[in-house]
């Protein structure tokens, strides 16, 4: 089994400039339309309940905030480490223009750019898994990432569906991974995918 058993705050940054200076690729990146939930998915992964904040102050939320993570296998004990990248909420963006007008240009620079990101993790909320916004983040994941990135699109708050309709949730979108931060549900595995990834790219 796998799990986090260190995370903390490490600094903000306005774009990739300021961004940590690292020879590692170990960044996993959060990114979601606002309201999505994505700093209860961070709480919750992390077991920390005050890692990511939800501030009421425009200014600070559309900074890039990293947070060193510690991993441990506990059938081996190995530790392993990573930075969780908390990118801004893209919610206050018109859905009628493309993502590069939706999103700031520092962000978009730092998806296309910043080689140390290994992850990306793409939030969608479960009862609005249609919406042009999120699509067109998808369309510019794929068009960017490179060979040695991996995307992993998330549905939060699955418990907001009933049986019928997650099911039909994971006929559609059959790679995706549902998850519910309230009840905990699917985040042991999102910690193993995560954790998996990085080892295997480490090697």
């Amino acid at each position: 089994m796998i799990d986090i058993v260190d995370a903390k705050f490490v600094t903000s940054a306005a774009n990739i400039n300021g961004a940590p200076q690292s020879d590692e690729q170990n960044e996993v990146v959060f990114m979601a339309r606002s309201n999505v939930g994505k700093s209860s998915l961070l709480n919750t992964l992390t077991n920390h309940k005050g890692l990511a904040k939800v501030s009421s102050t425009p200014g600070k939320t559309r900074l890039i905030n990293y947070f060193d993570v510690t991993f441990i296998d506990r059938e081996s004990s190995e530790k392993s480490f990573a930075k969780f990248v908390d990118l801004p909420g893209f919610g206050y963006a018109k859905v009628s223009k493309s993502i590069k007008s939706d999103w700031e240009k520092n962000l978009t620079d730092y998806i296309s750019l910043r080689a140390q990101i290994k992850i990306f993790i793409h939030l969608i909320d479960s009862r609005h898994p249609h919406l042009e916004i999120d699509k067109s983040v998808s369309d510019f994941l794929l068009e960017f990432s490179n060979e040695s990135q991996h995307v992993l699109q998330i549905f939060t708050k699955i418990d907001k569906l009933n049986q019928k309709e997650q099911s039909a949730l994971k006929r559609e979108f059959p790679q995706a991974l549902m998850v519910s931060s309230s009840k905990k549900k699917g985040m042991e595995k999102i910690v193993a995918i995560i954790h998996n990834i990085l080892k295997e790219s480490s090697r």
